[in-house]
Parts: structure tokens; sequence; C-alpha cells
């Protein structure tokens, strides 16, 4: 059995009147994520890390953001396709450990639901995702609200 592990990054501008999702879930919050799909910063980092761990490219080469295809689309059918271009690859995902920073809101209640709509997504088991979350502790972009930023890890086994 081969293993492969992928590392993935996304940035978000934060802005008012806007809908927050992350982790396929919404947020009830006065600020959304300005973007092309719904702005799920933490699904587009999960699929950069399963692209890159087989060397497939960005989620801009296969969703480009000028595309009226994927214009407001859900991430989480972007991260069915990867997760089917995976398999068709002959490779399955074996964990997922996501890192969302964000300075507000708190969502530690959200976690378990972003977990579980992961999962389903991956066809993989609840304990295979992990979802953390960290503020920046005020400092930069994210710490005054501006933006929300993950970072996804991956393994893959064939």
């Amino acid at each position: 059995m081969e293993y492969r592990t992928g590392l993935g990054y996304d940035i978000h501008r934060l802005e008012e009147g806007l809908q927050l999702v992350l982790g396929g879930v919404h947020i009830p919050h006065t600020k959304g994520c300005v973007a092309h799909s719904d702005g799920d910063a933490l699904i587009h980092a999960l699929c950069d890390a399963m692209l890159g761990a087989l060397a497939l490219g960005d989620i801009g080469q296969h969703f480009p953001d000028n595309s009226d295809e994927f214009k407001g689309i859900d991430s989480k059918i972007l991260l069915a396709r990867v997760n089917g271009m995976i398999k068709a690859k002959g490779w399955h995902l074996v964990n997922a450990d996501v890192m969302l920073l964000l300075q507000k809101p708190k969502i530690a209640s959200y976690v378990p639901q972003m977990r579980a709509a992961l999962a389903e997504v991956l066809g993989v088991e609840i304990d295979r995702v992990s979802v953390k979350a960290t503020t920046n502790e005020g400092l930069g972009p994210i710490g005054h609200e501006e933006g929300v930023a993950a970072y996804a890890t991956v393994l893959l086994a064939d």
C-alpha cells in the first residue's frame, strides 16, 4: 500500500451582509466570505490538500473562479467532485485534519456538524475528519475580523 500526504490553504475576505459557510455549515454571523462560490474556506483548503496529495493541481484549475458554472456553488459539491477524482485514480482518504483561523464568531459548537457534513461527502467515518479552530489573538487581518483562513492536511492511500 502506498500513502500520499497533501497540504491545503485558503483565505477569504469577510464583508457585512454575506452568508458565512464553513465546513458545509451555515453559521449565523453579520459577516460572510467574499467569493465566487459559497466561500467555504475550510472545504477549499481540504480540496487543495486532496488534489495536492496526488499532484492534480489546485482547486482553481479544476473549478475556475471566472466560470459561471461555479458561481455561488455549494462547496460540498466541489469536495464531492474532488473526492471522485481521487477515487478514480484508485485512492481513498485515510484521514483529514483541518485548522480554521477565525476571530469571530466562535465556532466550537458547529464543529460536530462540520465533521459530520465533511465525513458524509467524503464517504468516511466521522473519526477520520478532524476540524479545529483558533483565533488570531486580535492580530492581523484575521484578528481584525477582515478574513477567515483554513489549513488542511490529508493522508491518502491506494
